[in-house]
């Protein structure tokens, strides 16, 4: 009589215990989240049905366009601006060097000249290039020429060489002409401070090592205004699409730097040059 006791008693246990797992089983199935299925067409090579696709909540174009935005709204030389924002492309720099050439008053044999021969140059700027077109720079040049020996023979003073230094800073805008072609013409032009001063040099024994020596015997200088204008050709340089920001120039401008006219106490003259420079520009 134990035996048919003993079987009723583990038939309960055993329908206790699956009743537990499936209740356990309900409650987990529970707190994880339902899928979701969207509708898309299938492909051209599939039956004319539609697809169910799980829908994970995440848009596919949607996070594309947030990652995209959130590399372009990174910092960096190649971040994209923002409206009204600064960025490092805004900042314009030059750099070259050249020749200069002598016309006007300072080639003619009238009224004392010439005052100056040919010589050369060096040119360094930095600015705002406020888009493709249109750029101001701040420039400093350094100009030097010799002074013809007709000139130095009548300052005396036992002078025997002669130079002319030119130092300027000027405001200078460029307006590129073809701002979307690789090869550009561009018009630039300025205005601003000119310090010129006029040396007449000699030579004396001798340094430590037995050497002449060349010592100032006369020197005069002044400052003054001028300007500047010309014109230029550019080649613009690398950029995956072509459209790099370094670009090699060559250019000729036009100086007048209104400085007095020569007298036996100044040594000076109204200066005209047309230095031509080569170099690149950022």
């Amino acid at each position: 009589m134990s035996s048919p006791r003993w079987m009723l008693l583990t038939r309960r246990v055993s329908f206790v215990c699956g009743a537990a797992m499936i209740a356990a089983g309900l409650a987990s199935a529970q707190s994880l989240p339902s899928p979701t299925f969207s509708t898309v067409p299938a492909d051209e090579s599939s039956s004319s049905s539609l697809q169910l696709v799980p829908d994970n909540g995440l848009d596919g174009a949607a996070a594309l366009h947030d990652a995209a935005a959130a590399l372009g709204s990174g910092s960096g030389q190649y971040g994209k601006d923002k409206a009204g924002t600064f960025s490092v492309n805004h900042i314009g720099f030059e750099a070259g060097t050249g020749f200069n050439a002598p016309i006007g008053n300072d080639t003619s044999t009238g009224g004392g000249g010439p005052f100056i021969t040919w010589g050369g140059n060096f040119t360094v700027g930095a600015g705002l290039n406020f888009n493709k077109r249109f750029s101001l720079l701040g420039e400093f040049q350094f100009i030097d020429d010799k002074l013809p020996g007709s000139l130095i023979a009548e300052a005396g003073n036992g002078a025997t060489l002669g130079n002319a230094h030119i130092i300027s800073l000027t405001a200078d805008p460029v307006i590129d002409l073809l701002p979307k072609h690789v090869n550009s013409v561009y018009v630039t032009g300025g205005f601003g401070y000119y310090h010129k001063s006029t040396n007449f040099n000699a030579e004396e024994c001798c340094d430590f090592y037995g050497y002449p020596v060349e010592v100032t015997a006369n020197s005069f200088s002044s400052d003054q205004l001028g300007l500047n204008f010309g014109l230029g050709y550019s080649h613009r340089l690398g950029g995956v699409y072509g459209d790099g920001r370094m670009k090699l120039f060559a250019e000729a401008r036009y100086t007048y730097i209104h400085t007095p006219p020569i007298t036996q106490t100044n040594g000076l003259g109204t200066t005209e040059l047309i230095p031509v420079n080569f170099g690149v520009r950022f």
